[in-house]
């Protein structure tokens, strides 16, 4: 979890997607703010944990559209305030 003070900085609200990489051996912390991208990730963490639990397929893809969709409404809400 990023302290309040970071999120601020780097302009990210409680529980904005955060991209992590590694640049010249140092962590690299950016917003994501690409819902498609957001949603891909989420979409592969899923798809790895599917396997490991016993709730039927249909029910954790219905989960998973759920999440898509809040995703796809929370980044055109954030759009439109910044306009």
């Amino acid at each position: 979890m990023l302290s309040q003070e970071v999120r601020e900085r780097l302009g990210s609200d409680p529980g904005t997607e955060i991209d992590i990489h590694e640049e010249d051996g140092k962590a690299v912390l950016k917003p994501e703010t690409d819902p498609e991208k957001v949603i891909e990730k989420t979409e592969q963490l899923i798809s790895e944990a599917v396997t490991d639990r016993d709730a039927p397929d249909e029910e954790i893809h219905s989960i998973a559209e759920d999440h898509a969709e809040t995703i796809r409404r929370q980044a055109t809400s954030d759009e439109r305030r910044r306009r």
